[in-house]
């Protein structure tokens, strides 16, 4: 049974989407203010955390600050906001999803489905366990990828997305089927969060945005990862 630590001042909210996810084996633990979350986080030890935006006490914003600085626990994080610069912003700060209130308990359900699909997956990957490129080189086991012989920091989102590409070496995924994969959603027309994640990788490996040639722009189709870039 999969352990979710629920933080969300919306009390008849957190109570629906309690029983909701103990339909399906889950046990949830309430928190319903901000500033009661780290103690909790702490205490229950959970698999995943949902964590509100707007909270007493304590914003989500400085609560996914606080776990990045010594976890990688994964967080889904819920807004009312539809400002697409405070959804890019959460992802930025670490959190590994986010969804729109109101919310769709079985889509919410969905989502952390796929999280937690990618927290079992970090010892057991689906194709080779090590994978190399020119210079790069990525030990799936241990989520770790070197550049150069240097290790890269890659926050949990990015590097999930960066998995996806290179595992498909070679060919063209557009923005659906790598919202599909990485966040088990489709691509609405739009969110912009594959395109700011992407713009995140290429910083790292000196992939030059106005011209890229390892994780490429194919106009009108999607993002190919180019396997021959690398060696340069």
């Amino acid at each position: 049974m999969k352990k979710v630590l629920l933080i969300e001042d919306d009390a008849r909210l957190a109570e629906l989407i309690s029983e909701y996810l103990c339909r399906y084996d889950f046990q949830v633990t309430l928190v319903l203010r901000g500033d009661l979350a780290l103690d909790a986080i702490a205490q229950e030890q959970p698999d995943v955390v949902v964590l509100d935006l707007m909270l007493p006490g304590m914003d989500g914003m400085d609560i996914c600050r606080a776990i990045r600085k010594t976890s990688s626990l994964p967080v889904l994080m819920l807004t009312a906001r539809a400002d697409i610069f405070d959804q890019v912003a959460g992802l930025e700060i670490g959190a590994d999803d986010y969804m729109l209130k109101p919310v769709e308990p079985r889509l919410l359900l969905a989502r952390l489905r796929v999280i937690l699909r990618w927290v079992e997956l970090r010892g057991q990957p689906a194709h080779s366990a090590q994978l190399q490129f020119g210079e790069l080189a990525i030990d799936l086991s241990a989520r770790q990828v070197c550049w150069k012989g240097q290790e890269v920091d890659l926050k949990t989102a990015d590097y999930n997305l960066f998995v996806i590409l290179v595992q498909a070496a070679g060919i063209v995924l557009n923005r659906d089927e790598l919202l599909k994969r990485w966040r088990g959603i489709g691509f609405d027309g739009l969110d912009r969060t594959v395109d700011v994640s992407i713009s995140r990788l290429r910083k790292c490996f000196d992939d030059d945005a106005n011209e890229p040639r390892k994780i490429k722009t194919v106009w009108g189709r999607g993002y190919l990862f180019s396997p021959i870039a690398w060696d340069e």
